[in-house]
């Protein structure tokens, strides 16, 4: 993606668990960093996001989820690689949901995420180099 091309998605409403309530959806547009200073309404929903990315724990559930072979992961899955409990990886995994980075459904009894390749792709569109 060229830095004059701009980039624009809807990205759903953080939680006030982030700290922020949006209204609706939130529109991101614009180029990456090294393009252009950031508005205030696209600061403040990149940082939701990176915020989100801030743990480790979340990063890792991340690459987790983002690498599974289908696209997707069962919390089942996710759990036993680590050492916490069912209710800690559930309250990573809502950050994540909440900040646009994963999508779920259930089935059955278990929750199966997958990353949202739009809001991915805006991050790393966000953190392109200039040319």
């Amino acid at each position: 993606m060229s830095m004059e091309q701009t980039v624009i998605t809807a990205v759903p409403r953080p939680a006030g668990g982030l700290g922020i309530e949006f209204d609706d959806a939130i529109l991101i547009e614009g180029p990456g960093l090294a393009a252009a200073p950031l508005e205030a309404p696209r600061a403040t929903a990149f940082a939701a996001m990176f915020k989100a990315l801030g743990d480790p724990v979340r990063l890792r559930l991340l690459s987790m989820i983002a690498s599974a072979p289908d696209g997707e992961a069962c919390v089942c899955d996710l759990s036993s690689a680590f050492h916490l409990t069912g209710p800690t990886i559930s309250h990573h995994l809502r950050i994540l949901r909440e900040a646009g980075l994963v999508d779920s459904d259930r089935r059955g009894t278990w929750v199966y995420y997958r990353a949202v390749p739009a809001t991915l792709i805006l991050l790393a569109g966000l953190l392109q180099p200039a040319s």
